[in-house]
């Protein structure tokens, strides 16, 4: 019988938009988490003006 995991929280990346589940690691800080990965936080959207305010 395989394992079961319990069911996870889920968020969508904001750089790719792509879903990711709750991982170990952010288990402080879960509500901070905006990026799925290294790469799509250091490749995050760019700020405009519009966005600042």
């Amino acid at each position: 019988m395989a394992h079961k995991k319990p069911i996870l929280p889920e968020k969508d990346c904001v750089t790719c938009g792509r879903p990711f589940t709750w991982r170990k690691k952010w288990e402080r800080n879960w509500d901070e988490v905006k990026y799925c990965s290294k790469r799509c936080a250091t490749n995050r959207p760019k700020k405009t003006d519009q966005q600042a305010s």
